[in-house]
């Protein structure tokens, strides 16, 4: 769905105002401007049905977040009482009331009227989930259950949406339409970027500003070159932070970022040899609260590691990771706003000591920007801001969607043939390209179909397709002649 005037433009009426010139011929742009407005209008013709589904899920799942917490207030909220009891006690109600779960993580209530949550597995959630058991902080009452998700804390809505969004709750296989969807969305964003930059226009203001008077599709392109123009990085940022948790692509980002050493860094828990065999009871509030896995040797109880953490630095939003066999708890912040608190320790279960220190300032850039990048694109980075933001966003690109179909069906040949749509450029734009453009497109074509296969797959198949409707057209036209 090009977003630029048609090869052959009808006459001009005054619904319909004649587009200013384009660039004067012989130019690079001229020469390479067919060519990218033909793949837009393909890109934009048959990838754009997958971006609606991301759209709009993506906007649902934006707008999840808020949603939640009226949802589910009677687990997440509680009256606020005169004092908060030991987390170990807090541990004990809900593994009193779950004992077929086996607790993993324990999320501290962060602020007045907010609960604590205890993670566990347990055979009433699948594999890769969490059953969140919710205790008043002031009480120890266990008020609800819920099924968990990742590290923040998604509950059943926002964890349909989610598998909505990422593959249509169709497993593995429904994870090729977000892969191909974010392979071909800062193509898509790019080339609409490069024709509306590339118009001819009578004022700066057009570009971010709707062209005043404009009717008909005139005014749809300008509200759709407008609206990209002032989209376009977000959604070129969106592309870039979904493809890497992607399966193909995500591989080859991950192998990249290793490579130039800015894989993400982890804080060691692990125990010396021996460490923690005392063989004695659990101690501490709440016994038995610190291995999962049913260590023999001495635990100091969560509340005197959650001590040893704030002692070093680490307070806020916590979460709190209980020892199994030959590792100790590790006592992470989980504060994505900004400025970010995320630092972690790792502590001894047998003293109470802090065995490891992981400062976010330590991290590598690169895995400071994945971090911000992928926070961002799961609207966790920065609260109800960067929600509002994505679900703008998503709604922009529903919008560019919409608009650019209905440019496709006002430029069909003959209005009266209501079946009819428009039609891409011509055939064969590649060869006005100048050899020394070509070349190095080419190259750089090569090298991101490589790097982001669905694309490179995908590119070969419409271009396959593309040959054999050229080949079947000028068989027709000869039989016709």
């Amino acid at each position: 769905m090009a977003i630029d005037d048609p090869v052959r433009p009808a006459p001009h009426t005054q619904a319909d105002p004649a587009p200013a010139p384009t660039a004067e011929r012989g130019t690079t742009w001229s020469a390479l401007r067919p060519l990218v407005l033909r793949v837009h209008f393909y890109a934009g013709l048959l990838i754009a049905p997958l971006l609606l589904v991301a759209a709009a899920s993506g906007l649902l799942y934006a707008l999840s977040f808020q949603a939640e917490k009226f949802l589910y207030s009677n687990a997440l909220e509680v009256p606020v009482g005169e004092r908060t009891l030991p987390v170990g006690d807090q541990l004990a109600a809900a593994r009193k009331a779950h004992p077929e779960g086996t607790v993993t993580a324990v999320w501290p209530s962060a602020e007045d009227g907010a609960t604590t949550r205890v993670l566990m597995t347990s055979p009433e959630v699948e594999e890769g989930k969490s059953l969140a058991v919710f205790v008043d902080p002031y009480t120890a009452e266990v008020r609800g259950e819920l099924t968990s998700y990742g590290s923040s804390g998604a509950l059943p809505l926002r964890i349909w949406l989610d598998e909505l969004h990422r593959d249509l709750h169709l497993g593995d296989l429904g994870r090729h339409y977000g892969e191909l969807a974010a392979s071909w969305l800062w193509v898509v964003a790019l080339g609409g970027l490069l024709l509306w930059l590339g118009r001819r226009r009578t004022s700066k203001r057009e570009l971010i500003v709707p062209e005043r008077g404009a009717k008909g599709r005139r005014k749809t392109l300008s509200w759709h070159g407008t609206v990209g123009m002032c989209a376009v990085l977000g959604l070129v940022l969106l592309s870039a932070t979904g493809l890497t948790w992607s399966r193909y692509a995500g591989e080859n980002i991950g192998a990249v970022q290793d490579q130039l050493g800015g894989a993400t860094p982890v804080v060691s828990a692990a125990l010396a040899e021996g460490a923690g065999d005392g063989g004695g009871e659990h101690e501490g509030h709440g016994g038995g609260t610190g291995s999962h896995t049913g260590t023999a040797g001495k635990d100091v109880g969560i509340d005197n590691a959650l001590a040893a953490a704030r002692q070093a630095g680490i307070d806020g939003r916590m979460s709190v990771i209980l020892p199994s066999e030959g590792s100790g708890y590790v006592v992470k912040e989980t504060d994505t706003q900004f400025p970010v608190h995320l630092d972690s320790v790792a502590v001894d279960p047998a003293d109470g000591r802090v065995i490891d220190e992981l400062r976010f300032a330590d991290y590598p850039l690169l895995a400071k920007l994945t971090r911000f990048g992928i926070d961002a694109h799961t609207g966790v980075l920065l609260g109800l801001v960067n929600q509002l933001a994505l679900a703008a966003l998503a709604f922009a690109l529903v919008m560019l969607i919409v608009w650019g179909y209905r440019m496709w069906w006002l430029r069909r040949p003959t209005k009266e043939r209501r079946l009819s749509a428009g039609r891409p450029m011509p055939r064969g734009a590649w060869r006005k390209v100048p050899v020394t453009v070509l070349l190095p497109l080419v190259a750089l074509t090569a090298l991101a179909g490589w790097f982001v296969p669905l694309l490179g797959i995908s590119l070969l198949v419409f271009l396959a397709v593309d040959v054999v409707v050229g080949v079947v057209a000028r068989a027709r036209a000869r039989t016709a002649a």
